[in-house]
This record gives structure tokens, C-alpha cells and sequence, in this order.
């Protein structure tokens, strides 16, 4: 017998003996239910408390990590932007180049 087919007997099998589903319980009042969900203001307030709780395992930089991480980015940021430039004039300038030759031709 082949391994599908074992599968296939074995999911068969499980559903002959299994006992039937329990009816599904039977429905809540609306009062109930409206106790049991906690009021807006209960959530927001969980949600601050999670969250707070969340912020004190938050690992924060020091004064001079946060000094050193902004300057390597504005030097990053004046590179890029350098690079730009550069490759801008470049285009500009392939640009006027082809147009003039062709204006010639």
C-alpha cells in the first residue's frame, strides 16, 4: 500500500470513530457579552500600561551614541547627494552633447 493511501485509510478510519461534534453552546445574552468585553477607556488604559511596559526594555543611546550616529548619516547624506550632483552634470552634459550632434546632422 502506498504512503498516500495509508493517510488516506488513516483519516478515514479517525473519522468512523470519532464520536459527533457537540452542538455549539448555546448563545450569550448581550448583556453578557457587553460585560465580559472590557470598556474603551479599560483598553486604552491596557494598551498604555503595554506599552510602557514595553518602552522600559527598549535599550536607549547615550548622548554621544546618538551624537555619532547623526553625524555618520548627515556625512552619508552629503556623499549621496554629491554623487548626484556629479552624475546629473554628467547627464546633462551627454545630453547637450548628443542633441548638438544631432542638431548638426
Amino acid at each position: 500500500m502506498s504512503e498516500n493511501e495509508k493517510i488516506e485509510k488513516a483519516t478515514t478510519d479517525e473519522e468512523l470513530t470519532t464520536a459527533p461534534s457537540k452542538p455549539a453552546k448555546a448563545q450569550k445574552d448581550k448583556k453578557d457579552d457587553k460585560k465580559s468585553k472590557p470598556g474603551i477607556f479599560q483598553r486604552i488604559g491596557r494598551w498604555f500600561r503595554e506599552m510602557r511596559s514595553e518602552l522600559k526594555k527598549v535599550v536607549w543611546p547615550s548622548g554621544k551614541q546618538t551624537v555619532n550616529n547623526t553625524v555618520t548619516v548627515i556625512v552619508c547624506v552629503i556623499v549621496v547627494g554629491a554623487c548626484i550632483w556629479i552624475f546629473d552634470g554628467l547627464a546633462g552634459a551627454i545630453v547637450r552633447a548628443l542633441l548638438a550632434l544631432a542638431g548638426k546632422a
